[in-house]
């Protein structure tokens, strides 16, 4: 039998996971295909019924479904555990489902990537105060990485999440933007700038340092508002698409057992992006 994995959200048609991993599991050798499957919120526990009865070998979980999934799951890692949200699940021995998270390592490898990995000392800031920012800073914890301070509109968010992170404070956004020039590393979580959702910036970046690693991990689009004020003013700048793809090919890396090019893959989706750009 053909194998088969799948992407469950609500809504599903816009993401790029099918695309990526069509294309890995072609590059690769391996005889089988991933699907887009809507599954609405109260239809959640039947569709994954189904996904299994059908014989998925693996699925992708996206919003809304991240921390609902969780009573449905067999065991989880310690990152989802700590998250509180899923966005891989692997069907292991004896039929289980077990439930991963690989956003922030992900995250982490994205930023590795980029900057290289001589930074672990630099003062670092999170925008937002949500899943994202919660599953990045426990990457970046387990990682090595030092000082952590949230910043978030709802200051009560933020505090909640420094408590349960070691060595990490809060600061208000008027505070974190004067004094955004000690941090080494900016990192925005919230859906501000993303395409088709809220407009602006969560933090203007005007006191941003020259050289700091400022990140949006928005991929759509390319480049946000934030980080277009942040490279005008001598940041280094890099979008979501490298966290994608990585999270991604993590997954890849726990169904297959190969871990794909990522590399290659970031460059077809920046060109994909930049071609429907063009084209509005």
């Amino acid at each position: 039998m053909k194998k088969w994995f799948a992407v469950i959200g609500d809504p599903v048609a816009q993401s790029m996971s099918p695309g990526m991993h069509d294309y890995w599991l072609q590059e690769n050798g391996i005889d089988a295909t991933y699907l887009p499957i809507r599954a609405k919120s109260e239809k959640l526990q039947s569709v994954i019924e189904s996904l299994e009865m059908l014989g998925c070998s693996g699925w992708n979980v996206t919003v809304p479904h991240k921390s609902d999934i969780l009573p449905f799951l067999d065991r989880v890692d310690e990152a989802a555990e700590h998250m509180g949200a899923v966005n891989t699940v692997v069907i292991e021995e004896k039929e289980s489902l077990v439930g991963y998270n690989t956003d922030g390592i992900g995250f982490v490898r994205a930023l590795e990537e980029t900057y290289g990995n001589d930074r672990k000392e630099d003062e670092i800031l999170i925008i937002g105060a949500g899943g994202a920012a919660k599953g990045i800073a426990f990457a970046l914890r387990n990682a090595g990485y030092g000082s952590i301070t949230f910043t978030n509109r709802t200051m009560a968010n933020a505090n909640d999440l420094s408590k349960r992170l070691s060595n990490s404070t809060c600061l208000t956004i008027a505070d974190a933007q004067q004094h955004l020039a000690r941090f080494g590393i900016i990192i925005q979580t919230t859906s501000v700038g993303m395409a088709y959702s809220t407009e602006g910036m969560p933090l203007d970046p005007a006191n941003v340092a020259p050289g700091t690693a400022a990140i949006d991990i928005i991929y759509n689009p390319l480049e946000t508002k934030f980080l277009e004020t942040a490279r005008n003013k001598g940041a280094k700048t890099a979008n979501g698409i490298g966290m994608f793809v990585h999270q991604g090919a993590l997954a890849f890396e726990k169904w297959t057992g190969i871990r794909p090019d990522t590399v290659g893959m970031m460059e077809q989706l920046t060109q994909t992006l930049e071609d429907q750009y063009a084209n509005k």
